[in-house]
């Protein structure tokens, strides 16, 4: 397979149509950095008044262009862009940028000239950033033409980005901390190519010397199948992603679509859709400057949950375990032995615990050497050391920077340092950075991503359908159906499905009811067939006997709307609701939570993406806070969780196979150890639907 990132990152050559001797327009600074920071390849300029741009020789027309370039910068009025991207065609160019704006971002007509341009790159296999795009920077070539370029080094981190100024100003953020970068791209209006189709495109590349760790910035997300499936394949090849989807409040989303013309998506839905991928959802760029600090620093171990605090500062310490507690990580007391060695080491007044109190008069030396005690002698305890350190004013801080760096490099442990020193320690800060080391300015916040990292979403395979579940049935029964399901189709979709409800009989004359006690055992559930919302209207109601049953039967069948009573076995237990809410492009959305009258009231729901595995379910059903109820409590039964879980992976591959369900709830799922039952189902249906994605 043919690399086409490699063309972007690492072009041989790269032809820049409108280049400028004018570094206040893009394409004169585009020249002007790509020259500064030292781009060896082929550099083919393209001005058709100069002869001489920037003192390189210049070409006067994409005609005259020797060969196809690599990569293509177009910077020329947006007018011109649709011919210039067609000659580039013609010559066979594979990999072209358009950094002019004018296009989508402006209005209907920019819309229009827009799509033009991803129809022309479309026809021509072409790959087309852009336009409206700040470039691209690679360790090869410094292809973007405003803001920060800092140096970029393999190792780094990667930023796939839908905003050129998010790129800048979290470049600013996360330089001044000292972490380093790999590559920018950014896909401005995304007329052809958006954040997902770039991804696609790390993740064909993906190998042994890549990345480990890639940021994403994204107003839109046009293929939420495309970003699922290449980031949990990265995921598996060991690669964390961080993203930020903006635009997910109503005023956001106008911002968002006034930017780049973006359609913010249901923000459940991302985040359902995200944690499926494994992406460490974040919401700022500080946070995401936090956590890839965090998985900088890591030495790849990113699943542990214990940490020893080392601060010379107090109070600064507690606050620091107080945020480890709060993300679910420990911090342990140290072994007896241990303190023993530290109480040898350090002045009286030390604390030995955890945090680890070093006090401000520690020395270099002190910092080496109790770095050293805590990772050999707690390695079995320990997974990680999070060290807080200031600066006291009382000799130069650098030497005690130094230790930190030395101990980074020899322990075996990973040491992430917080230092909010910066103005007064400014120096012995470069020096740290210039050795190629990032750090925190802040102990919570140091604590915080350390708890994103860790509690990040994890990807689970696939697991086979149940040995007795029949989508293909459940799909042929439901295929007739449209608007809202009669509970007779219901209950045969959910047979098939191996999803059980409670004996009943749907009843139309209060004759019948008589010959329901031998096969109907009371007492019994009685609730009105026809209108939506029973409860509310006073349709659900108990008989204890046959003689109860018929004045309730005339009752119900009075509601409006009305057209025949369902009579079902009373079950008893905790009371869970799941359900299916189709989501667009996303597919369905699985919902879980306590259920019965309370359910809405409570909100205590959570949501997946179609289709779960056994794995994702149980995380579902564990992440509500009323998990104690289900477990049983004060001597009350509970509900068997493994078969939860296996009822909500077969309500979820109802998403996956009958594609048209609009919706369905069935609340309550009731019931007590292994016999839960859907007690109560309603079910809404498109006409025959195909998924877009």
């Amino acid at each position: 397979m043919e690399n086409l990132l490699d063309g972007f990152i690492a072009p041989a050559s790269i032809a820049v149509i409108g280049a400028s001797g004018n570094p206040g327009k893009p394409g004169g600074k585009i020249v002007e950095n790509l020259l500064t920071k030292g781009y060896a390849g082929e550099l083919l300029l393209i001005n058709a008044k100069s002869p001489r741009v920037q003192g390189r020789p210049a070409l006067a027309s994409i005609a005259d262009l020797p060969c196809p370039p690599d990569l293509a910068y177009i910077a020329i009025p947006a007018r011109f862009v649709a011919d210039a991207l067609t000659e580039l065609a013609g010559l066979g160019a594979r990999r072209v940028i358009v950094l002019s704006a004018g296009f989508g971002e402006m209005d209907e007509q920019g819309r229009r000239a827009e799509a033009r341009l991803a129809d022309i790159a479309n026809r021509h296999g072409m790959v087309l950033l852009g336009p409206n795009c700040l470039g691209v920077t690679s360790p090869v070539h410094a292809g973007k033409f405003a803001g920060l370029l800092p140096d970029m080094r393999p190792g780094g981190v990667d930023f796939i980005s839908g905003s050129g100024a998010t790129v800048d100003i979290l470049a600013e953020q996360a330089t001044r901390r000292g972490l380093t970068f790999h590559t920018f791209v950014t896909v401005g209006n995304s007329a052809q190519t958006g954040v997902e189709d770039v991804l696609e495109l790390y993740e064909q590349a993906h190998g042994p010397t890549s990345s480990k760790h890639i940021m994403l910035y994204m107003e839109k997300i046009g293929s939420p199948t495309k970003l699922l499936r290449c980031a949990r394949s990265l995921a598996e090849k060991g690669c964390v992603i961080m993203a930020i989807k903006s635009g997910v409040t109503e005023s956001g989303k106008r911002a968002a679509a006034s930017h780049t013309g973006a359609m913010a998506a249901r923000d459940t839905a991302v985040q359902a859709l995200f944690d499926k991928a494994g992406l460490i959802r974040v919401t700022s760029k500080l946070e995401m400057v936090d956590v890839a600090t965090a998985l900088h620093l890591a030495k790849g171990r990113t699943d542990g949950r214990r940490a020893c605090v080392v601060t010379d500062a107090g109070g600064l310490g507690v606050m620091a375990v107080d945020e480890l507690n709060r993300q679910g990580i420990q911090t342990p007391l140290l072994k007896p032995e241990t303190r023993r060695k530290l109480a040898r080491l350090l002045p009286p007044g030390a604390g030995l615990n955890n945090p680890l109190d070093i006090l401000p008069t520690r020395t270099p030396e002190q910092v080496t050497r109790v770095l050293e005690i805590v990772a050999h002698d707690e390695a079995d305890a320990i997974d990680y050391i999070p060290v807080q350190l200031g600066d006291p004013g009382f000799t130069d801080n650098w030497p005690v920077l130094k230790a930190v760096i030395d101990a980074m490099d020899a322990l075996p442990l990973p040491i992430f340092l917080s230092f909010p020193s910066a103005i007064s320690s400014s120096a012995a800060l470069s020096k740290f950075q210039a050795a190629g080391k990032c750090h925190f300015e802040d102990e919570v916040s140091m604590a915080r991503a350390l708890g994103r990292m860790v509690n990040r979403p994890r990807v689970s395979a696939p697991a086979p359908d149940p040995a007795d579940y029949d989508g293909k049935a459940a799909a042929r029964i439901l295929e007739g159906a449209t608007g809202v399901v009669p509970p007779d189709v219901i209950q045969k979709a959910l047979q098939a499905a191996g999803i059980p409800l409670p004996e009943a009989r749907i009843v139309a004359r209060p004759a019948d009811l008589e010959r329901l006690d031998s096969a109907l055992p009371l007492p019994w559930v009685m609730k009105v067939v026809g209108p939506l919302h029973k409860t509310d209207l006073g349709g659900v109601a108990f008989a204890e006997t046959v003689a109860d049953a018929n004045p309730i039967f005339n009752r119900l069948m009075a509601i409006d709307g009305a057209r025949s009573v369902l009579v079902q076995e009373k079950i008893s237990g905790p009371e869970v609701l799941m359900g299916l809410s189709r989501e667009g492009a996303f597919g369905h959305l699985v919902a879980f939570g306590l259920g019965g009258v309370l359910a809405e009231a409570l909100g205590d729901v959570q949501f997946g993406l179609a289709p779960l595995s056994p794995e994702e379910a149980a995380r579902l059903i564990a992440s509500i806070k009323g998990l104690p109820v289900l477990q049983g409590y004060r001597g009350r039964p509970g509900m068997d969780l493994d078969r939860l879980a296996d009822l909500l992976v077969r309500v979820s591959l109802l998403g996956r196979d009958v594609p048209g369900i609009e919706e369905m709830d069935i609340n309550p799922v009731m019931g007590v150890g292994d016999r839960l039952f859907a007690v109560d189902v309603r079910v809404r249906k498109s006409s025959p639907w195909r998924r877009s994605c």
